[in-house]
C-alpha cells in the first residue's frame, strides 16, 4: 500500500512522523556509516603493530602505526569515493532506500571482518569492501531526506541529519574505551579485535530501513525514468553546478581526513610521552591512552555537533557562501592555534573542541547544499559525485601527513608540526569561495 509521505498530523519542525521515521533511518545510516569508518583509527595503535608483529608502544610500533594509519585511511577514502560515485548512480537508478540498505549491509559486513585478519593485507581488503559501502550511504540517505521533508525545513533536516557524524564518534569512542580500556586493557593485542565485531550493528538497522521506509514520492513520480550518467554532470547547464559542490566539499574533505585520522594517534602519543615520564606499568599506561583519547575525540564531537546545528541559522540568515566563509576562516584559526601554540600536552587536547566545531561543523552543511544544486533525476548521481570524487585527493592527507611523522623518527614534535600546516587548506578555500552558487531561497529543482 502507498504511503502518503505528506500527509498526517505535523509534528515539531512542521514534519509529520513517517517524515521524522525517514529522517531518522538516514540519521542512523549515517551515523553508524561514521562510526564503522572510523573504528580503526581508533585501535590502530594496538591493531597495526599486532598484525606486524612488533611490540605495542615500542619506537618501531609507533612509526609504523603513524604510517599505515595514513596508508589505510587514504585507500579508505578512495574506496569511499568509489562507492560514493557508485552508489549515487545505483540510488538514482533503483532507488534511495534499496539503496540505502545495500550499503548499509555492506560496511556493515566489511567492519566485522576485519575482527578476523590474519595479517594487514587482509585488513586491507576488508577495509576496502567497507569503505565502498560507507562511500555509497551518504548519497542514498541525503537525497532521501531532501526529498521527503517539507521544502521550508530542508536545511534544519539536512543539519539534523549530519549530527549523527558526532553520534558515530562519540559511540566510536565509547565502545572503544569500554573493550580497550576497560574489559581487555591488559590484553591490547587482541582487544581490537572486538572492537571491529560492534561493527555488525548496521546490519540490523538496515533491516528496519526495508521495512518501514519507502521510496520518496518525488522520485517515484519522475516521468521518464532515464538512466543517469555521469558524463551529465559537466554538460554546459550542469557544469558551474558541479564545480561548485565539488569545489566546497573538497576543501572540506582535505582538512578534515588531514586531521581527524590522527586524532587517535596524536593523543596516544602524547599520553605515552607522559606515561613514560611518570613511570607507569603497561596497564596504568594502556588506560591514561584510552582516557587521552577519549578526551580529544570528545572535545572534536562536541565541537563537530555545536558546529553542524549553527550551519542552520547561519545558512539561513547569511546564506550558503558567507557560511562557508565564517567556517573556513576559523577552521585556520584553529588548526593553527591548536598545533602552533605552546600548550601544555594535555591542555592542547582541548584544542580540538575548536576544530571539531569549524573543521567539523562545516559538513553539517552539504546534507541540504549538495542536493539543492541538482535535479531529481541527478540528485543523487550529483551529490554523490560531489561529496565523494574530492576523496581520491583527499586521500593523499592522511598518507602525506602520516608519511612525514613516521620519517621523523618519533620526534614528539613531528605530529603537530606537520598538522599546523594543514591549517593552510582553508585558506585556499576561503580564496575558492567565488566558485560557490548561493542556494539560499531556491527551492528543490524537479
Amino acid at each position: 500500500m502507498a504511503v502518503n509521505q505528506a500527509a498526517g498530523r505535523r509534528l515539531f519542525l512542521d514534519m509529520n512522523g513517517y517524515q521524522w521515521t525517514v529522517l531518522f533511518a538516514a540519521w542512523l545510516g549515517w551515523g553508524f556509516d561514521v562510526f564503522d569508518g572510523l573504528l580503526f583509527n581508533y585501535v590502530a595503535p594496538n591493531c597495526v603493530p599486532t598484525l606486524l608483529g612488533l611490540q605495542i608502544g615500542s619506537d618501531a610500533a609507533k612509526e609504523a602505526t603513524f604510517a599505515w594509519n595514513g596508508i589505510l585511511t587514504s585507500i579508505l577514502l578512495i574506496g569511499w569515493g568509489l562507492g560514493g560515485i557508485l552508489f549515487g548512480r545505483v540510488a538514482d537508478r533503483i532507488g534511495r532506500t534499496k539503496t540505502l540498505m545495500i550499503t548499509m549491509a555492506m560496511y556493515s559486513l566489511g567492519t566485522a571482518l576485519c575482527a578476523v585478519a590474519p595479517n594487514i593485507w587482509m585488513l586491507l581488503v576488508f577495509r576496502i569492501v567497507a569503505s565502498l559501502g560507507i562511500g555509497g550511504e551518504w548519497a542514498a540517505g541525503a537525497a532521501m531526506v531532501a526529498e521527503v521533508v517539507p521544502e521550508k525545513r530542508r536545511v534544519e533536516a539536512g543539519a539534523l541529519l549530519y549530527t549523527s557524524a558526532p553520534m558515530g564518534l562519540f559511540l566510536a569512542t565509547y565502545v572503544t574505551y569500554m573493550i580497550q580500556g576497560v574489559a581487555f586493557k591488559g590484553n591490547p593485542e587482541v582487544a581490537w579485535r572486538y572492537v571491529f565485531l560492534f561493527g555488525l550493528i548496521p546490519a540490523a538497522i538496515a533491516f528496519l530501513v526495508r521495512l518501514f521506509v519507502k521510496e520518496p514520492e518525488r522520485w517515484k513520480n519522475m516521468t521518464e525514468r532515464v538512466h543517469p550518467k555521469i558524463s551529465e554532470l559537466f554538460s554546459p547547464e550542469m557544469r558551474r553546478i558541479t564545480l561548485s559542490g565539488f569545489v566546497m566539499a573538497l576543501v572540506a574533505l582535505v582538512m578534515w581526513w588531514a586531521c581527524n585520522a590522527f586524532i587517535p594517534t596524536v593523543a596516544t602519543t602524547l599520553a605515552q610521552a607522559q606515561a613514560k615520564a611518570q613511570g607507569l606499568d603497561k596497564g596504568m599506561t594502556t588506560a591514561l591512552v584510552e582516557e587521552w583519547k577519549k578526551l580529544a575525540t570528545n572535545c572534536f564531537n562536541i565541537g563537530g555537533l555545536i558546529g553542524t546545528l549553527l550551519t542552520v541559522p547561519i545558512a539561513k540568515s547569511l546564506g550558503r557562501r558567507v557560511m562557508f566563509a565564517i567556517y573556513f576562516v576559523v577552521s585556520a584559526a584553529a588548526l593553527f592555534g591548536t598545533f602552533g601554540l605552546n600548550l601544555a600536552p594535555h591542555d592542547r587536547l582541548y584544542g580540538y573542541f575548536f576544530i571539531g566545531l569549524s573543521v567539523f561543523g562545516v559538513f553539517g552543511s552539504f546534507t541540504y547544499y549538495l542536493p539543492e544544486l541538482f535535479p531529481t533525476r541527478l540528485r543523487g548521481t550529483g551529490a554523490g559525485f560531489c561529496y565523494n570524487a574530492g576523496r581520491f585527493i583527499a586521500a593523499a592527507g592522511p598518507f602525506l601527513v602520516g608519511s612525514v611523522i613516521a620519517l621523523s623518527k618519533n620526534d614528539p614534535a613531528a605530529p603537530l608540526k606537520t598538522l599546523f600546516w594543514v591549517g593552510a587548506i582553508p585558506v585556499a578555500g576561503l580564496l575558492l569561495l567565488p566558485l560557490a552558487i548561493e542556494t539560499k531561497g531556491s527551492a528543490l529543482a524537479d
